[in-house]
Parts: structure tokens; sequence; C-alpha cells
């Protein structure tokens, strides 16, 4: 039987037997239930890759999920047609690595780091671990400077800044999905990793082509996972694209790491969760769901060495912005961003609700009069919402109050400064000249 040593010489050699994992490890299935094979005499570690021997069928791929009792708790890649009680279970990998390089640029993966587009495959050199070491907070950097987003209602009122990781609730039909192809499109990162988790088939071709297309793609490396895989592949693509992220990060560059969506990242623990044997906690959600979140939001930031700025949507079950994973992932990141339904249906794009929506390093990262001018707005913004009802109805009076006066008198400006359209796009400079001679017509409270 082969095995594997850590040659860490640090480490004595007693510690290191205790470490060794046998690659040739084999067990056999005990029982199915549901998602979930049970195999015996399978002491592989959690997270192991390994393959079930099926009858007429090519092997199926699985993951060691968790243990019960004498049995090792192991979930598949796909269909369990052909498994049956015997069937020779290996292990194919103790811990599963992902081999990266500069030629994964314009290329598309599965939720497993596997080519998915078909073409010829790249000169990839080098290789990391799905899981890495956790960064120490000291070795991270304060967030100081703003990433162009070339989005007029981000970046003026919730900057977003070099190394932040951002949120993104919305309802679903509200044009996450555009606005996220928009920006990783022309921002100003170095380059793009886009991640699809839970995705219909027909959008990740229409996010290629359409959202994200050919300008962004030659920066960038995208990660899609359907909806219709194995919850596996769906928490893997997260996994599988923070890992690619990291890798450029340490290469020195600023990545843009986008997640669409976390909640479909944690309907998929869910699955995998509840097959493991876990109990539901909070509104069925397993406490491995709630552990998952912050691990894998954590690995954005910045190092001494890049920085991964991280937008991740959040698909806000009945418009409720406050139901279980938007509330976990709300405060675990550094601001959000809300779509409002009710701008969407106004044909307002993009959605963003200013009033109900924030970014926790916007003072640290803009000038002092760019905060002023966007404060400003905001104020009208503010007024201009509490009297929607009277004005709407013709009951409000002019003169009862300034800033509602001045809110009315600008209302057009203020809209044309905030929509754009979807092929439009506004640099920094630009947008820091627009928004601070906003602010100078709409006179001062």
């Amino acid at each position: 039987m082969s095995t594997a040593v850590l040659n860490t010489p640090s480490i004595g050699w007693a510690s290191q037997l205790a470490r060794v994992v046998p690659y040739g490890l084999s067990g056999s299935v005990s029982r199915l239930s549901g998602l979930a094979v049970s195999a015996t005499d399978f002491p592989a570690p959690l997270g192991a890759w390994c393959q079930i021997d099926r009858d007429g069928a090519s092997p199926l791929k699985a993951e060691v999920v968790g243990f019960r009792d004498e049995e090792t708790i192991l979930l598949c890649e796909a269909d369990l047609a052909g498994v049956r009680r015997g069937s020779r279970v290996s292990l194919t990998r103790s811990a599963p690595t992902l081999r990266v390089g500069e030629g994964l640029l314009g290329r598309v993966l599965d939720g497993s780091g596997r080519l998915l587009d078909g073409g010829t495959p790249p000169r990839l050199t080098d290789r990391v671990s799905f899981v890495p070491e956790v960064t120490s907070p000291l070795n991270r950097p304060r967030i100081e400077s703003p990433l162009s987003t070339g989005i007029r209602a981000i970046d003026g009122f919730l900057s977003c800044g070099v190394g932040q990781r951002l949120g993104i609730f919305a309802g679903s039909g509200v044009g996450k999905s555009v606005l996220l192809g928009q920006i990783a499109r022309r921002s100003s990162a170095d380059v793009n990793v886009v991640v699809l988790i839970g995705e219909r088939g027909r959008e990740v071709r229409e996010f290629l082509e359409e959202n994200l297309g050919p300008e962004g793609m030659t920066r960038s490396v995208v990660i899609a996972a359907t909806s219709d895989e194995s919850p596996l592949i769906r928490r893997r693509a997260a996994s599988v694209g923070t890992a690619v992220a990291e890798y450029f990060r340490d290469l020195g560059k600023n990545v843009l790491l986008v997640v669409d969506s976390i909640t479909r990242l944690a309907l998929a623990q869910r699955e995998i969760g509840l097959a493991a044997g876990e109990p539901p906690a909070t509104r069925g959600y397993p406490p491995s769901v709630f552990a998952l979140l912050p691990r894998i939001l954590e690995r954005s930031g910045r190092t001494n060495s890049g920085s991964i700025t991280g937008l991740y949507t959040v698909l806000v079950e009945g418009d409720d912005p406050n139901e279980p994973i938007a509330d976990a992932v709300r405060g675990t990141l550094d601001g959000h961003v809300v779509l409002s339904r009710k701008l969407s249906h106004e044909g307002h794009f993009p959605a963003v609700d200013i009033l109900a929506s924030l970014s926790r390093v916007m003072s640290d990262i803009v000038p002092g009069d760019h905060k002023h001018a966007a404060g400003v707005i905001r104020k009208l913004l503010a007024a201009y919402h509490q009297a929607e009802d009277l004005i709407s109805i013709g009951a409000y009076q002019s003169g009862s109050q300034r800033a509602v006066d001045l809110a009315i008198a600008h209302r057009q400006e203020i809209l044309s400064f905030l929509c754009q359209e979807r092929d439009e796009w506004t640099n920094w400079g630009e947008l820091q000249r627009w928004l601070l001679t906003l602010a100078d017509r709409c006179a001062a409270f």
C-alpha cells in the first residue's frame, strides 16, 4: 500500500507517522439514504475525494462529508444509478488541490476546476489548496483606495474600496446579474474571477456573451455550477473560485471576485448538511451553513501581496431583507447594496436603493468634498422619500419643508445621475466632477 508522508523537518517522525494518509484505501457501500452513501471499512478524512465503482457504468465521483458510527458518509457528484450494497469505494485524493496559472484567463471552469469550454488545455504550472491557511488579521492592511466600478450609484454613494467585501441584496429578476456583468466588464481590477452558483444553464452563456462580453472575458476566469448539478459541485465552485482569486492575489494583482449567489451556496450546503445527518436549526438551515459563510467570505480582502475585492449577491427570499442568510451575510460583509423591486418596475437601472444601502469603508477612501456631496444628495433623497405619498396624491404644499422643495426641484437631475444605460460607464474622475456639480446645484440646507 502506497503512502504519502509529510516531509516537514520541524515535525518529529512520530508526528509525521501519525499524519500518514494511505492512498490505496478502499471500502464498500453499506447503504444509501437519500443523497448520501454510507461506506464501511473506509476511514478517509473529511473532504477527501473518492470514487464508487458501479455496475455497467463509469465510476462515480464522491466526497467525504461526514461520519456516523462506524460508517463514512459520502456525497456523490452525479446520480446514484448503478450503486449497490457492496460496491467498492476507493480513495483518489486525500487533500484536493487545484492546478492554476495565467493560462486560466479567458477560460470557463466547472465547479471542480475542470475546463468546461472545450478549448485546448492551458499550461498550468502551479497548484493551490482548496482550503488554504487562514490569513492573520494583523497581516491585512487597511482599505485605503477606491475601486472604480463604473456605476455612478455605487461609486458616488456606496464607494467600494480595493479589498472590500460588498453584498448585493435583491429578489429574483431585479437585475443582479446584469449589474455584476457591467461591473466586471469595466471595473479597474486587474483580474476578474466570476463564480456562478446554481444558475440556470441558459443564463451562463447569456452572462458570458451579453453581460461580461469579450472585453471582460479576456481578463476573467469564470467558474460555473448550474442548478441541475449536485450540491457538492455547487458548494465546491465557491472554493474553486476563491482559490483562483487567491492565486492571482498572491501574484500581486488586484482581483475582483464575483460570486452569484451566496444564497444558492447556502442552499447547497443545507442539502449536504442534512444528508450528513445534521439537525435543521434556523428555518431548516443546519449549523454548518452558518459556519461555512464566514469561512468563504473572510477569504477576500487585502494582504501584503495583493487584494481580493469581493462582490457577493444574496437572493433575498420573498424580498425579506431579514431572512437568515441575508442577515448572516450582512453582518460579515463590509457593506451592502440593496436593489429595489419597485425601482426596477419603474425602469430605473441600476435599481439601487441608496437609502437602504451602505458602504462601511466609504469615509476612509473618498475625499471630504466627495463625502459631503454624497451626503447632501442622500438627504434630499430621504426628504423626498418621507413626503412621497403626499407628493403622489398632490397633497404636498410647496414651502412646507425646504428640503422637500429642493428634492422636488432637483428630482430629475438626481435621477439622471443615478440611472445609466447597461452599456454606459463613468470613470472615477468624471463621476466626482458630476457629483460635486450636482451637489452645488442643490442648494445647501
